[in-house]
């Protein structure tokens, strides 16, 4: 038996602006209107009815809401802060442990990577069962098809009798001219960072080579908080103070290097990290003069050019060889040589004050989502979204007051004592101080115009009285 554990994390600065610190890569959708982390789940349940999955505590709803969206359960363990893969691993493996499956395998795979053939990734992914039931760490190598500089290698050796290929060394992501010689050498593939073995063996080899990590995960484990997860299986939360005295370490310095019992099987499909912006545009086909568009783009008299414009027309007039990516409030131009430089440009802007480093116009919250629109002195403008049957927190602001405007569906608004129905073209009003709650009680989206006036209007004015979604602890937290 294989359970997947999904591994969340990540921030995925190199894809920004689509990518941001509130939506990382892993859940933009990246490929038609899909995340990688929704295709990924549909990729493991080929394996299993039940995955695994490590994400970041703050986005316990896109991952719940990606999951109903896939029709997958599982547990979902959510990290209080990130600390890398070993941890990440080291707790899908305890978790396992405790419920008595600790020789079952786990199949540990990033969120972010892109598989088109699923058939061809779950034969590969079995052909590793026998090795790894007989005790040994099983990696997944990509066959390369250029000499990349992006990747770390995998230099294999003879075939095991269990299975698959002795792991010779891993080779950190080399200069150009290594990577050239790596590739003409013929016995190496790229590191997936994908894993297969039984939780026995994970324990013990962190037990080995990362004691201070799988202690305090212990620690962090049986301390742990469990609840329902509105159905789709059991959210599980270690214990904050313990996980963060884990060292951060990937899972290859942590192990892999040092560790003896190691077989790499190779993967002879498509396969991409989707690491950059270069290999985003490779997923969209190439059209007349070797440009890709994505949505409303427009290659006028270029050549080799990608643009990702799906909310309106972006023209490119007499350019080769750039990266033009739009969205509703930032947009990125780049020569095609240094896709790898965006996470760097995010640093500096994240440093400036530009929240567009951090978060979207646009922002997802467990209710729906809200965009905004326009802001000035004392004012601002949101749309909002609701999904049926949903409700925003019981609340109220010291500083705005709040014009709603509803434009789609049917609103249920509690204001102070009064609670009443507002349908399209209907509108309230909410003075300053107020108790007010908004709720979706049909059965297609509500959407709404907000105008907020005030003298303070930041996010972070916010009394939350009661939660659906439990965070009335963390009032004043910045979400609506």
């Amino acid at each position: 038996m294989i359970t997947p554990v999904i591994l969340c994390g990540g921030t995925g600065t190199r894809l920004w602006p689509l990518s941001r610190k509130s939506l990382p890569k892993q859940f933009a959708p990246i490929v038609g209107d899909k995340s990688l982390y929704q295709l990924t789940l549909e990729r493991c349940s080929k394996l299993s009815d039940e995955i695994i999955t490590v994400a970041s505590e703050v986005h316990r709803f896109m991952v719940l809401e990606a999951m109903e969206e896939s029709g997958v359960r599982g547990a979902v363990i959510l990290e209080p802060m990130g600390r890398n893969t070993a941890a990440a691993m080291a707790l899908a493996a305890l978790s396992q442990i405790e419920i008595g499956a600790a020789d079952d395998l786990l199949l540990f795979c990033p969120a972010d990577h892109f598989v088109p053939d699923l058939e061809a990734f779950a034969e590969t992914i079995k052909q590793g069962m026998s090795a790894a039931q007989s005790g040994a760490i099983v990696t997944y190598g990509i066959i390369p098809t250029f000499p990349s500089t992006a990747y770390g290698y995998i230099q294999q050796g003879e075939k095991r009798a269990c299975g698959g290929l002795e792991v010779v060394r891993f080779i950190e992501k080399p200069e150009a001219r290594k990577a050239q010689d790596l590739l003409l050498g013929g016995d190496v593939s790229w590191n997936a960072g994908i894993f297969l073995a039984t939780a026995n063996t994970i324990i013990t080899a962190l037990k080995e080579h990362a004691p201070e990590i799988l202690e305090n995960c212990e620690v962090a484990m049986k301390a742990s908080r469990k609840t329902d997860a509105a159905g789709l299986g059991m959210l599980v939360e270690p214990e904050k103070n313990a996980f963060a005295r884990c060292p951060s370490k990937s899972i290859d310095y942590a192990v892999m290097e040092t560790h003896e019992n190691k077989v790499v099987v190779p993967f002879h499909g498509q396969w991409s990290d989707v690491g950059s912006w270069n290999a985003v545009a490779d997923l969209t086909e190439s059209g007349e003069d070797g440009n890709r568009i994505d949505g409303q783009g427009l290659a006028q008299n270029s050549k080799d050019t990608y643009i990702h414009a799906p909310h309106r027309p972006v023209v490119a007039l007499g350019v080769k060889d750039l990266l033009i990516v739009d969205t509703a409030d930032a947009v990125l131009v780049a020569e095609k040589g240094s896709a790898e430089q965006v996470r760097d440009v995010v640093a500096e802007l994240e440093k400036r004050g530009f929240m567009q480093a951090l978060t979207h116009r646009k922002v997802t919250r467990p209710w729906g989502w809200y965009d905004c629109v326009d802001i000035g002195h004392r004012f601002q403008v949101k749309r909002i979204g609701v999904k049926p049957g949903a409700s925003l927190s019981l609340q109220k602001h010291h500083h705005r007051a709040e014009h709603w405007v509803v434009v789609r569906g049917t609103a249920e608004v509690t204001c102070g004592e009064d609670v009443f129905l507002l349908s399209e073209n209907q509108s309230t009003y909410i003075p300053v101080g107020e108790i007010h709650r908004l709720k979706n009680p049909g059965k297609i989206q509500l959407e709404m115009i907000e105008v907020q006036s005030g003298t303070y209007l930041g996010e972070d004015d916010i009394v939350r009285l009661d939660d659906t979604y439990g965070r009335v602890e963390d009032s004043d937290d910045g979400e609506e």
